[in-house]
């Protein structure tokens, strides 16, 4: 008996006695508490953007997901589809030299656009950044036509820009009637007209957007490289330019995902049946004249198909080829 009690001692103490006994029962649960923690940040996840995942599932992948589907049926808007077309419509899609056109339209539109309002943006940012009087008046002169609504432009457009229009009207009263033109219909100026109407438009967009880039660049750069001995363009173009590259690069991808996609002010101001003789339609105006205008809405969702394909395709390029330093600083990594 006691040779048992002895050796029991002996075992309690190489373990540590009653103590380390307790230590190691407090300590078990201290891996099931670790877990409970990773899981709560999870679940705070998924309250959080589960919202938001069901609303861009229900309005972006499902209607993409049903246009791809209908895309395949030549389809007249009614009923479930049951003529199957298969890879037709798509065919049909990629060798109209109509398509072609609007495909180029809307490639010069892209082009014209980054070249025209990119350079001009960051010229008025620049000089609005500095301290000037009625800055700020300014500021909402050139910011007020991105909130008025596309309708109210382009049907305020399409009345001034006729023959007989206020504009053409204008330039006979001022002496310069030889410059009176058809500024819609007459090929040769009509995609121009588009650019002017578009930059009109959207400068306020690209003019705030630099200015905030701007604001965000501290005061100390620039004071520094005056004391140094440099001119204000010296700052402007080797301090501030360069320092608002994220900010050019940024509004570069929303101008170019724009571009691929306008509609409303050409359909307004040109109608489905002018801009194609003006060369002024684009992909989305094709889409409406050759899929619900015509009755073939089978033959539309296959070209929103092939919008969205495009977009998607310049937009993973344009992240890989110009965005990839911005992505790569603003990635962040977990903490372990």
């Amino acid at each position: 008996m006691s040779d048992t009690l002895g050796t029991a001692a002996v075992n309690r103490s190489r373990l540590g006695g009653p103590q380390a006994g307790d230590a190691a029962c407090a300590a078990s649960p201290a891996p099931r508490a670790r877990k409970r923690g990773r899981g709560r940040p999870r679940l705070e996840i998924a309250l959080l953007s589960g919202p938001a995942i069901i609303v861009f599932v229900a309005l972006v992948i499902f209607p993409v997901a049903l246009a791809a589907y209908y895309g395949f049926y030549k389809w007249q808007g009614y009923g479930v589809p049951t003529d199957w077309f298969g890879l037709g419509n798509y065919k049909l899609i990629l060798t109209d030299p109509s398509f072609q056109h609007v495909l180029l339209h809307n490639g010069m539109i892209v082009v014209l656009s980054l070249v025209i309002q990119g350079p001009l943006a960051i010229l008025l940012a620049l000089l609005l950044n500095q301290k000037i009087r009625g800055r700020s008046i300014i500021r909402v002169l050139i910011f007020v036509p991105f909130v008025i609504s596309e309708v109210i432009v382009g049907t305020g457009f399409s009345l001034m820009l006729q023959t007989t229009g206020a504009f053409n009207d204008m330039l006979q009263s001022i002496g310069l009637g030889f410059l009176a033109h058809d500024w819609l219909a007459d090929p040769n100026i009509a995609i121009w007209t588009l650019m002017g109407i578009l930059t009109w438009k959207y400068i306020g967009f690209a003019v705030i957007l630099m200015l905030a880039g701007l604001q965000s660049i501290p005061d100390e750069l620039s004071e520094a490289a005056r004391i140094d001995g440099a001119s204000y363009w010296q700052v402007q173009r080797h301090i501030m330019v360069p320092l608002l590259g994220p900010t050019i690069r940024i509004w570069g991808f929303l101008s170019i995902i724009g571009a691929l996609q306008l509609f409303d002010l050409v359909y307004i101001i040109w109608g489905q049946y002018i801009a194609g003789t003006a060369g002024t339609s684009t992909m989305a105006t094709y889409m409406v004249a050759n899929g619900r205008d015509a009755g073939n809405y089978g033959y539309g969702n296959a070209v929103a198909v092939v919008m969205f394909l495009i977009s998607l395709i310049v937009a993973l390029l344009y992240q890989r080829l110009v965005l990839h330093r911005d992505m790569r600083g603003a990635v962040t990594q977990g903490v372990s």
